[in-house]
């Protein structure tokens, strides 16, 4: 069953598809998107900021934030809006990577890579600039590989938002400078 948008939606990423068609985009989108993987690349990230000192609170909010965001978008909003993915409503989806079994809204992907995003510029502008390329690059292949779309994306950015918002109320009450 379509929601509405996903019409309008396929077609963005058929265009996507189309305008980056080619041997370079499908051999890099799979790996680029495996960098996102169950956030393991921030959790890392995280653990990492945990062991150096004048980065231990950071690391701490970053690995709340994956927590909290996993919660809020995994388990609650992925069930209560079970929209179903993007290749599910094409006819001959070919995928290069193995079909997502979970539903599609928000991005996961992109919801932990926006969560330490904004996690990370608080910790260090230069780091969250960084986060930042990688953290576009991450959203825009799921939207490549045909397994979200554009509002799944967008949900995940605003959802990484509210979260890295609940993070700094957290720490601004509950966490000792």
């Amino acid at each position: 069953m379509l929601f509405g948008t996903e019409t309008f939606e396929i077609q963005i990423l058929e265009l996507i598809q189309k305008v980056f068609d080619g041997q370079l985009f499908d051999f890099l989108m799979p790996l680029l998107t495996t960098v996102g993987n169950m956030g393991i690349i921030w959790i890392l990230i995280g653990v990492l900021l945990l062991c150096i000192p004048k980065y231990r609170k950071n690391g701490v909010m970053l690995l709340l934030g994956l927590l909290i965001g996993f919660l809020l978008g995994n388990v609650l909003l992925k069930n209560l809006v079970a929209r179903p993915r993007p290749f599910v409503f094409k006819e001959n989806a070919l995928l290069l990577i193995k079909a997502p079994q979970d539903l599609s809204f928000p991005s996961g992907h992109t919801l932990s890579s926006f969560v330490a995003t904004f996690s990370l510029y608080r910790a260090n502008k230069a780091f969250g600039r960084c986060a930042l390329v990688l953290a576009v690059i991450i959203a825009f292949s799921r939207m490549y590989l045909f397994v979200h779309y554009p509002t799944d994306i967008l949900g995940g950015i605003l959802l990484a938002y509210f979260v890295s918002f609940i993070c700094k109320k957290i720490e601004i009450h509950w966490i000792k400078k």
